[in-house]
This record gives structure tokens, C-alpha cells and sequence, in this order.
């Protein structure tokens, strides 16, 4: 069947299920992605059935790891690598920034990277610092990178494949809180362009703007509002880097308030970027401050807190009454 409703892990592991099958060139590579199937099974089975050559158990060195995944990528592979956590990145950040950020403009585009980095990223499954951190605006900020993170079953299965299909190095930031909600998946059936946003809800009175784990916070907060009569419009925005401006400036100029949403820190997240550049072009549009909800400027505490720290539906309510107040 074209259309079955899987949860965003099982998408996952659908997706590179067809592109092992699709392309020979295809690897994956991490701690723990072959016999065990990765920490939260996103690869289970994959090595059992395409063999130890293509979905390989790398020693616990992340630095390595991303380094030979470069190595690869110029010999004509296209390697997927997995970060096992979020925090577990910043060994390889030297590899990620020095060397595979830079790589197609060094050679004036004759060398492809056509690498996808995975990443379980963000709170909400009561671990600890190091495994529930979001630092996506990091990877955002650094040019030759792409960063993106889906927010349901369709956009997991279909933006994983065309990042793989990507000549370019792609963060793929995935909600780990969301990996065991179901989805539709049409796996037939595109849903647009790889860094297009798209409009989960319309509305009229406010856009709220969200990306992977927070984009169905804000469609429970615009359910909540529309019981008091407000219509609020939720786009989520699917790619952090490059930004569809576009279809965020679309949206304001029709409701003419916006909030932003992200689990990340509201301090130089990519909040702050959305607000300043929406700022910059719907000046006249707006009828109240562009306005952030996210995560403190603290370390990740400790799980007992993290609902304390995470956005959730009476922080975001909060900021949405605020704007409609001005």
C-alpha cells in the first residue's frame, strides 16, 4: 500500500531501507546502528539485511567517525551518519565545520559532500543533559551546511530521502519525543521541496511558527484557541537552513502578528533570526512585536525540571495572548 500510518521512527527506517535499495552507493554508519539497530532502533533490521559492508558499527569516536564519512563521500559514497544524541555531536564539530561545511566551495564546486548527518535531538523523554539538548541554530549559522528536521511520519520518510539524494551536507535533526507518534506516510507521493515550509493549519489572526518537535505543540495551541474564537495559522517550517522566508512573510502579512516557537534556548536561537528578518520586511504588516517562546538560557536540567524549561501549551497560549493584546 502507498499510504500506511507508521510512527516517525518506523518512517525512518522505511526511508533508508529504500535508499540502501535504491543506490548501492548508500551507507550508514554510528555507534551501534548495526547488530543492536540503534539506540532507538531506527536502523533495526538494516544490517541483517544489506550486510556489516553497508551498515557499519563504528567505535565510539564521533570525530572518527564523521572524518571517514568525509573520506567516503570523495571516493563517490554517500554516506548517512548517526549522532547517537544531540550532545554527542561536539567531538565531530571540528570535522562538520573545518572540513564538510567547506569542502564544494573550496574546490569551487568540483568536489560533492553528499553527506546526511543524523540527529535525535530535543527534551521531552525524561533523560539527561548531553541527550536532550537542542542545538540546532549552531549548525544553522555555519554556511555550506543545510539543516532540516521533519515533524511527522510523511515529512521523516520523504525529507530523509531527498537529503540523501543531496550533493550537499544535511544536519537531519530528528524529535526524538515524536519518534513513536503515527503518521500517515504516502510513500508515493512527494510532499514539495526539501527547504519549503508548509502551512499546518490556517488561520487569520496570528501565525505561529514551529519546527520538529514543537510544530505539534503549536497546532494543540491553536486548537485550544480556537475554543475562545482565535484562529491561529501554524507553519511549520521543515528546513532551518536555508529558511523559507517566503512562505513565513505570506502568512504575516495575513495575520499581521507572529510568534515563534523552538525548544532551543530564545537566546541567538533561530527565533531571534525569523524575528529580525520578518521584522525587516513586514514592518508595516505588523499590528504587534514579533515575539519568541522557547527554551532558558541555562544548561539542560535535570529530567524532573525539563517540563519546567520546555515550551508547552500555557507558555506559547501566553505569548499568543500577549500579541493579540497589542
Amino acid at each position: 500500500m502507498a499510504v500506511q500510518k507508521l510512527p516517525l521512527a518506523k518512517a525512518l527506517n522505511e526511508s533508508l531501507r529504500k535508499a540502501l535499495e535504491t543506490d548501492p552507493k548508500v551507507l550508514i554508519m554510528g555507534l551501534d546502528v548495526g547488530k543492536l539497530g540503534g539506540v532507538f532502533r531506527i536502523t533495526d533490521g538494516l544490517q541483517k539485511d544489506f550486510g556489516e559492508d553497508r551498515v557499519i558499527d563504528t567505535p565510539l569516536a564521533e570525530s572518527g567517525i564523521v572524518g571517514t564519512a568525509i573520506g567516503l563521500a570523495l571516493r563517490g559514497y554517500r554516506p548517512v551518519v548517526e549522532i547517537q544524541f544531540d550532545g554527542f555531536v561536539f567531538p565531530a564539530y571540528d570535522q562538520i565545520v573545518s572540513q564538510l561545511a567547506k569542502m564544494r566551495a573550496r574546490s569551487l564546486g568540483t568536489v560533492k559532500m553528499p553527506i546526511v548527518i543524523r540527529i535525535p535531538y530535543g527534551g521531552g523523554i525524561g533523560a539527561v543533559e548531553h541527550h536532550s539538548e537542542s542545538p540546532e541554530s549552531l549548525f544553522a549559522h555555519v554556511a555550506g551546511l543545510k539543516v532540516v528536521t521533519p515533524a511527522n511520519s510523511n515529512d521523516a520518510y520523504w525529507m530523509l530521502q531527498q537529503a540523501i539524494q543531496s550533493d550537499d551536507p544535511v544536519i537531519f535533526f530528528e524529535p526524538k519525543r515524536r519518534y513513536w507518534d503515527k503518521g500517515e506516510v504516502d510513500t508515493e507521493a512527494i510532499p514539495g521541496e526539501l527547504h519549503k515550509a508548509r502551512v499546518a493549519r490556517e488561520g487569520t489572526d496570528l501565525t505561529l511558527v514551529a519546527y520538529g518537535p514543537m510544530v505539534k505543540t503549536c497546532l494543540e495551541v491553536a486548537e485550544a484557541a480556537a475554543e475562545e474564537g482565535k484562529s491561529i495559522e501554524v507553519v511549520d517550517l521543515r528546513s532551518i537552513s536555508p529558511l523559507d522566508f517566503d512562505t513565513i512573510q505570506a502568512s504575516v502579512e495575513k495575520t499581521r502578528r507572529l510568534v515563534v516557537v523552538h525548544e532551543a534556548p530564545v537566546f541567538f536561537g533561530s527565533g531571534a533570526e525569523i524575528a529580525a528578518r520578518i521584522t525587516e520586511r513586514c514592518f508595516y504588516h505588523l499590528e504587534a512585536p514579533v515575539l519568541r517562546v522557547g527554551g532558558y538560557h541555562a544548561p539542560y536540567p535535570p529530567a524532573r525540571l525539563e517540563e519546567e524549561y520546555l515550551p508547552g501549551l500555557d507558555r506559547v497560549l501566553d505569548a499568543v495572548d500577549r500579541s493579540l493584546a497589542y
